[in-house]
């Protein structure tokens, strides 16, 4: 699916990079944030389109279930008024809505795996979409300094003192480079504290289907 494949592209863009690349660093953050926000709309519209088949291929399953149960009824009032040949044709009339139902269940798995996927697609980006928001006025802070350092050593050249010049440029690189630590350390904690929530959560899942289980045995070998 095209979408999803530009919404993964987004997800994936490292934000700091695309600055980094840019001719015009603060248009490009906007424009990043605006082709989110476009994708954002798209996908809950998917969503939203997903979610009524979804809802619709339910609804067919069920009529073809009920469809089967009625002629599973008459098949037994056939074969209570000894009329085998009713019940025959009442019992094939059933195994083809029963056939029908199997086939929108199968149909109804797959729509809510798409779902599921969409919906994925959905929190990945509105997370991104966040982070990126909440980043645009650092990064764009960030490199307003950077430029400024570059014009300051460029007029520092342009004066011709070498020394100091050189002494200038270590001490630019030495900023940028503890920015560029800083940034790094708060997205790995970031990260970190996203996969412990995850494990917490799996682990929680893991006790709650233990607990049920010891609960069903019990009631099963009391």
């Amino acid at each position: 699916m095209a979408v999803l494949d530009r919404v993964a592209t987004l997800v994936r863009a490292n934000l700091n990079d695309l600055i980094d690349r840019a001719e015009d660093p603060e248009k490009m953050i906007k424009q990043v944030i605006l082709d989110m926000e476009n994708q954002l709309l798209q996908v809950k519209t998917q969503v939203a389109v997903a979610m009524a088949d979804q809802h619709l291929l339910r609804k067919k399953q069920q009529e073809q279930d009920d469809r089967a149960a009625e002629w599973m009824r008459k098949a037994e009032l056939a074969v209570d008024k000894k009329q085998e040949d009713l019940a025959r044709a009442a019992l094939a009339r059933f195994q083809s809505f029963s056939k029908l139902s199997d086939d929108y269940g199968r149909q109804g798995a797959d729509q809510r795996l798409q779902v599921d996927t969409l919906r994925n697609a959905l929190d990945k980006l509105e997370q991104k979409l966040s982070e990126a928001r909440a980043k645009c006025d650092l990064l764009i802070a960030q490199h307003r300094r950077a430029r400024a350092l570059d014009r300051a050593s460029d007029a520092q050249l342009a004066i011709g003192d070498q020394s100091n010049v050189a002494n200038f440029d270590r001490l630019r690189h030495k900023v940028l480079r503890n920015e560029a630590i800083s940034q790094a350390k708060s997205e790995l904690a970031g990260d970190d504290v996203d996969r412990r929530f995850e494990q917490m959560e799996r682990d929680q899942e893991v006790d709650r289907l233990l607990e049920a289980l010891k609960t069903r045995r019990a009631a099963q070998n009391p």
